[in-house]
């Protein structure tokens, strides 16, 4: 999409007239809005992540343009991509991948009161603040409707059954999505992932799951997985059954915040 990431630290971001924050500055090139044909999705998206406020939900302060570009002022989120963490450590730990699970469920809660549905939750859309609490920070295939969808979006590895299938979806896409999660947190990859598109279309529907033998998984963590990739969606864990589970009350750090 032509998208890119700087850090804003010129004294820069002025509230009430003395405050001052580090930002990050997303630079949208208005070049790639008109060849994509994304205006629509940008609007929406900036829309629906402005009226968002919540610990785990990146925040966007605010924008302005000039003749090439689009800026979004947004929270700066100094531990980075939480996917480069993953990448470096291979699999994390129970406890980590707990309390990211936890913090990911407290703010898709907080999205779906608002009739927000992500759609695209992925390592690469999470970012890690100065504490090392999870945000999520794209909000680019989001969707605020009370109704069902019927929009195919998204990423490959992480699409709901019902999407593959092109069927309406709901909320229920962000459950399932927290399950491939919680596997690729524990595993080092996505449960579904194979050589061809076709394959992992496949492996999808028929909700293809194993548990390799390495890393060890808890069988607490197998359980909120299995519970979560469920192919009628209406059967699906909730949110709130998600924060109640075992593995998560025996794992999450209460505030959120995972530290070695």
């Amino acid at each position: 999409m032509g998208r890119s990431w700087k850090l804003f630290q010129d004294g820069a971001f002025n509230v009430g007239g003395s405050s001052k924050y580090i930002v990050a500055l997303k630079v949208i090139f208005k070049e790639q809005i008109e060849k994509y044909r994304i205006h629509h999705q940008l609007k929406r998206e900036m829309e629906i992540q402005t009226n968002l406020c919540h610990p785990n939900v990146l925040r966007l302060y605010g924008w302005f343009h000039d003749d090439e570009r689009i800026f979004l002022i947004l929270e700066y989120a100094q531990g980075g991509e939480l996917y480069k963490e993953l990448k470096k450590k291979g699999f994390l730990c129970e406890k980590q991948a707990a309390t990211y699970i936890a913090s990911l469920t407290n703010a898709l809660s907080y999205c779906h009161k608002k009739d927000v549905i992500h759609r695209d939750i992925k390592p690469e859309n999470l970012l890690l603040d100065h504490e090392g609490r999870l945000k999520i920070a794209d909000f680019g295939w989001s969707v605020q409707s009370r109704s069902k969808r019927h929009t195919m979006c998204g990423t490959l590895d992480y699409l709901a059954p019902e999407m593959v299938e092109n069927k309406a979806h709901d909320y229920a896409v962000d459950n399932w999505t927290l399950g491939i999660l919680c596997y690729e947190f524990l595993y080092g990859a996505p449960p579904f992932e194979a050589e061809s598109q076709k394959d992992t279309f496949r492996r999808i529907m028929k909700v293809d799951l194993t548990f390799p033998s390495h890393p060890p998984v808890s069988a607490e963590a197998k359980n909120l997985i299995t519970r979560l990739l469920v192919k009628d969606s209406s059967k699906r864990l909730s949110l709130q059954k998600i924060l109640e589970h075992p593995w998560i009350i025996k794992n999450a750090d209460p505030m959120g915040i995972y530290k070695e």
